[in-house]
């Protein structure tokens, strides 16, 4: 049995979820789930979204390329560096994140999207 081709766009998500200062589009796609967030220069998840998540830093675990802007990212471990387009960043649950500059932060995330903004 040969699997189907699936064809997408961000332009008809299958879900948008605002926040603070951006907002996540979110496709169902080959049994899963990809998000593209789109984050506003002002944007910190601490500030944005830790009110509405409810936990002490984000427990959603990315696997992103990042398409535009820069996004600073501190692991709880006290690690932190600075993504920027054409990055890839690989992020476990636990870290603070937050737009440098004034350039909004686009994202591609194949991991993590489906949970991302949602309350615990």
């Amino acid at each position: 049995m040969t699997a189907q081709a699936e064809h997408r766009s961000f332009a008809t998500p299958d879900e948008n979820r605002e926040f603070p200062r951006g907002h996540a589009e979110i496709l169902k796609i080959g049994g899963g789930e990809v998000g593209r967030l789109v984050l506003e220069p002002g944007w910190k998840w601490s500030n944005d979204l830790k009110p509405i998540v409810g936990t002490e830093s984000c427990e959603a675990p990315h696997f992103q390329f990042h398409v535009s802007g820069r996004l600073a990212i501190r692991m709880d471990d006290g690690t932190e560096f600075v993504a920027g387009a054409g990055d890839v960043t690989r992020l476990p649950a636990g870290h603070d994140a937050w737009v440098v500059g004034d350039e909004a932060v686009i994202t591609v995330d194949w991991s993590g999207a489906g949970n991302y903004g949602v309350p615990r």
